[in-house]
């Protein structure tokens, strides 16, 4: 569906924060500082604001039963309005909303003779409402031959941090039905949020060089596919000084790398140092690698008709023409 404009000027909506912080208390972290707020940097709605999504492809390993899964992601970057009751993209034109980035990581992978699909949503505010590193809400479901599974978390500030309450789904006996409130302190991140973190589309975590002590929330699809119950981790978070030069299906870039280490377990982004800072690769534990294979903007909502297949070939995936054997 289509972005949005945001629905304030810039004034309006330092105004509101403003308002919004004296009301309900600035989040802290767990030493107590105060945590920026999730909101639009300057300059975020000269690239954002067009009507128009980013379609990112990317070549996937990613491991499932102990062996290395060959298949494809695709990350899907976009601003909408959400209603803030409903926690949905708003069809009321602005009204009562709220500005989000979306992002939609789909992974398809197989394994054997059957497949898996993967989607997993993540709505960051841009409105300051939460503090900078969690979304507004997460959504995830996997489909594959055995069964599906699905998980939602709904977010929102309580004191000097935030509670989200979780509703998750799975045909897994001990599994099946899941519910009940998650406490965060105000400096957590998001691990599915990441890849929108490290761009700095709300704002920067770190600056070039920095590394600080995180709680992070795990990955749903991680919960699901290794049967873990929910549970904050604590890991560091860094940011590397220098840049490095990278060749990758999509073309060369120059590139910072950010790495994230939680216990035994290492992940990594690879982000263009050039506006609007793609994603280029990113690692994760256990030989999980993503590597960037095509970049396209457009209304992809729109590009739905036999023929529009085509535009796949854009991104690096491939292509499979109605009528072809």
């Amino acid at each position: 569906m289509p972005p949005v404009q945001p629905l304030l000027d810039r004034a309006l909506l330092d105004r509101s924060l403003l308002l919004l912080c004296l009301a309900s208390g600035c989040a802290t972290g767990t030493a107590g500082e105060r945590v920026p707020s999730s909101q639009a940097p300057d300059g975020f709605w000269d690239h954002w604001g067009d009507g128009q999504a980013e379609l990112a492809g990317y070549d996937l390993v990613q491991p499932r039963y102990g062996e290395l899964r060959h298949g494809e992601a695709v990350l899907v970057t976009v601003t909408e309005t959400f209603d803030r009751s409903q926690r949905v993209k708003s069809d009321a034109g602005g009204r009562g909303g709220f500005p989000v980035v979306k992002l939609n990581e789909v992974r398809d992978f197989p394994t054997g003779i059957y497949d898996y699909n993967v989607m997993t949503s993540s709505f960051l505010p841009l409105d300051g409402s939460l503090p900078r590193g969690l979304p507004t809400k997460l959504s995830f479901s996997m489909q594959e031959w055995c069964g599906h599974a699905w998980d939602q978390l709904v977010f929102d500030r309580s004191g000097d941090g935030v509670r989200a309450v979780r509703d998750a789904h799975s045909y897994f006996d001990g599994e099946a039905d899941r519910a009940g409130p998650v406490d965060l302190p105000g400096g957590a991140l998001s691990l599915d949020a990441m890849p929108v973190l490290v761009r700095g589309l709300i704002g920067s975590l770190l600056d070039a060089g920095e590394a600080r002590t995180v709680t992070v929330l795990p990955r749903l699809m991680d919960l699901r596919m290794q049967h873990r119950d929910l549970a904050l981790q604590t890991g560091t978070l860094s940011r590397g000084a220098g840049t490095t030069t990278v060749d990758v299906p999509a073309g060369a870039f120059t590139v910072e790398t950010w790495t994230l280490e939680l216990g035994t377990d290492r992940f990594t982004w690879q982000v263009d140092v050039a506006p609007p800072h793609a994603l280029v690769a990113w690692t994760g534990p256990d030989g999980e690698t993503g590597v960037l294979t095509g970049l396209r903007r457009g209304r992809y909502w729109q590009e739905h008709d036999n023929g529009d297949e085509t535009l796949r070939g854009e991104l690096g995936l491939p292509v499979h023409l109605v009528g072809a054997p």
